[in-house]
């Protein structure tokens, strides 16, 4: 579970970033660049947002509050300050972005042209607050609308509520406003949202200028919020209560995305303290997730998606993804599959030289990937850096699709067959209360797989398809016919409709 807060740092047209000492050398190390950002003197360097203002330059959100853009001689210069946890970023034309603060959505605007912003308009805080440690407020995202999204997690019974509270609390469950604030927290369950719309992604008309409503429900600490290539709205969640491992929701609107505890404030709700639900209503009610990262494997706490540009050649259109534990990022290649949305997860830039903490995303005008790192009291790291897209890509798995009978895989280069020795399985997760699980009902698969004349092209028939079920395809030790290893060598597939 991770808690951001922002910062604002500025842009990349500036001298050259100093290139992070590297503990050894593998074969992403070969593959990409990965420089050190210089960053403000004497702030704590943890990042909270991160964005390309129009004019190329980098805009930075800190922990502590501050707002710094990077001036194109490579200088800093500060924007904003006196910010409450910052844990978003967004431009919004010249001489305004909007930060995501714990209380509120905030418009930071420039009239005078001098470079700080000397308006700090609110734009949206229509949510409640009990003072709950766990309640952080993630975005915005821009979607192709034109609306903003927010993302609002649930509070946790780490701890208690303060006295007083900001908007209208919810009778229903067992846990009482008074227990709660006397930190009496046993009967809440793990997670809860007592007050607006605390567990729910919420959908503000108009860039933040028209009104405000509950978009979809059933999150628990959406710290990764955005759009993919073709406008759909994509919010990852935190492994715990009800999350068996962290889910990537294709999120519509009305949707419930599996954490029963916001359905309080589902319009018309009636069936009383949702978390006292039994488990196969709440099944059939839930949206599946498009996608999961595979805790420990893969990802313990995913964070914002961001799109590959064309500078990235066969991955652009593609997402890739913040992860605060370990010192990796993933790609999430989807596909629609009878309507449903989903697809692969696969390891990307997976080497120590990244270090962890990858907190928010941004890519360059030039295409350079820009990482903002943060730790708090988590796992994580702190600083920027920057990963210019490669010339060439190296032999990576390009992309995993779902056929009538299993399921092909293309990578970027061409592959030694004498290389390959695909391993395969699949397995699922529980939908419970308790905090995450342990995969279930593994099951080996076996394939009569072949490679295509020109090695790029791996099919693999399978008898054994299962609707909600990961299918992993490792194909560990596997090289380019010119003997260069391949990169990020297993893929996570989740079947939801086949």
């Amino acid at each position: 579970m991770i808690t951001p807060l922002l910062f604002l740092a500025a842009t990349l047209a500036a001298p050259k970033p100093t290139t992070v000492a590297k503990p050894s050398v593998d074969g992403w190390d070969k593959a990409f660049e990965i420089a050190k950002v210089e960053v403000p003197a004497g702030i704590d360097d943890q990042v909270g947002g991160l964005a390309f203002l129009e004019d190329g330059r980098l805009a930075v959100a800190f922990h502590r509050g501050e707002v710094f853009i990077r001036q194109t001689n490579g200088s800093w210069k500060q924007f904003a300050e006196g910010l409450h946890e910052p844990l978003g970023l967004l431009t919004d034309g010249k001489g305004s972005v909007l930060v995501m603060q714990r209380p509120e959505l905030t418009r930071l605007v420039d009239t005078d042209g001098d470079g700080k912003a000397d308006r700090y308009q609110t734009v949206y805080d229509g949510f409640g607050m009990t003072g709950n440690y766990h309640e952080f407020a993630f975005g915005p995202a821009r979607g192709p609308d034109g609306a903003l999204y927010i993302g609002l997690n649930l509070a946790s019974s780490g701890a208690g509520i303060f006295k007083e509270i900001r908007g209208t609390w919810s009778e229903i469950g067992k846990a009482t406003r008074e227990n709660l604030a006397a930190g009496k927290t046993g009967a809440a369950g793990r997670m809860y949202g007592r007050v607006p719309y605390r567990g729910c992604i919420m959908r503000i008309a108009d860039n933040g200028r028209g009104p405000a409503e509950l978009y979809a429900t059933g999150f628990r600490s959406p710290d990764g919020i955005g759009f993919d290539a073709k406008g759909r709205l994509l919010v990852n969640d935190n492994q715990g209560d009800w999350r068996g491992s962290s889910p990537l929701q294709i999120v519509t609107k009305g949707s419930f995305n599996g954490h029963p505890a916001s359905l309080v404030w589902a319009p018309g709700w009636n069936k009383g303290d949702p978390l006292q639900l039994p488990v196969p209503e709440l099944e059939k009610l839930r949206t599946q997730p498009g996608g999961i990262f595979i805790q420990s494997d893969l990802s313990n706490s995913p964070t914002q998606p961001a799109v590959f540009p064309a500078t990235w050649g066969a991955l652009a259109g593609q997402v890739v993804f913040g992860e605060m534990n370990a010192a990796r990022l993933v790609r999430f290649v989807g596909e629609d599959i009878r309507g449903v949305h989903q697809g692969a997860m696969i390891p990307f830039l997976d080497t120590k030289t990244l270090r962890n903490g990858n907190h928010r995303l941004a890519f360059a005008p030039d295409g350079a990937l820009h990482v903002g790192k943060t730790h708090l009291s988590w796992a994580g790291n702190n600083g920027i850096v920057r990963i210019p897209a490669p010339q060439v890509l190296p032999p990576l798995i390009e992309s995993v699709h779902l056929t009538a009978t299993g399921f092909e895989v293309r990578f970027t280069a061409a592959i030694d067959k004498a290389s390959l020795a695909p391993a395969l399985r699949s397995f699922r997760y529980k939908y419970h209360s308790t905090y995450g699980s342990p995969k279930v009902d593994e099951l080996p698969l076996e394939s009569a797989w072949s490679l295509s004349a020109d090695g790029k092209l791996l099919t693999l028939p399978l008898k054994d398809i299962r609707e909600g079920f990961v299918h992993e395809i490792k194909v560990a030790g596997a090289k380019s016919t010119d003997g260069r290893e391949l990169l990020g060598p297993v893929a996570y597939y989740q079947v939801v409709k086949r």
